[in-house]
């Protein structure tokens, strides 16, 4: 049986309490998508945005990188916007790079991947919005 990668309450508001450094992955600079709507949410919230996307140069005044590989120090947090079957690749790049949480965007499922980033020791939320999810936990 499927583990359903949605923690607790709890879980997920220490998470998102301990984290300062959140990898948006799949980040667009085009402000009507829901990647770049995130993105600007988190950061008003006062997490360091790092725009992860090799088709853009910068993103809500933050340089963007190819990949979690170029990213200087530690991510807490990669927010993945990708299409499902793209998550194994980054699960690979996260842990390579010691993430301390994968959270995989609404419609964002990979059960295999979820349980690769778990078994490295990573929180790992699937298919939830982590601005509704900052939203609902911190109002």
């Amino acid at each position: 049986m499927a583990k359903s990668f949605v923690p607790s309450d709890e879980r997920m508001r220490q998470v998102l309490e301990d984290a300062k450094r959140i990898a948006v992955v799949g980040l667009s600079n085009k402000p009507d998508r829901p990647s770049y709507q995130v993105a600007a949410y988190l950061q008003a919230q006062g997490y360091e945005i790092i725009p992860v996307n090799p088709m853009v140069d910068e993103v809500l005044g933050q340089k963007a990188v190819a990949s979690l590989k170029d990213v200087e120090g530690e991510i807490d947090i990669v927010d993945v916007f990708r299409r499902s079957e793209e998550v194994p690749a980054v699960v690979d790049e996260a842990i390579a790079v010691g993430a301390k949480a994968l959270w995989l965007q609404l419609g964002v499922i990979h059960e295999e991947a979820a349980q690769k980033a778990a078994d490295h020791g990573m929180d790992v939320i699937m298919d939830r919005c982590i601005k509704v999810e900052h939203a609902r936990l911190f109002s």
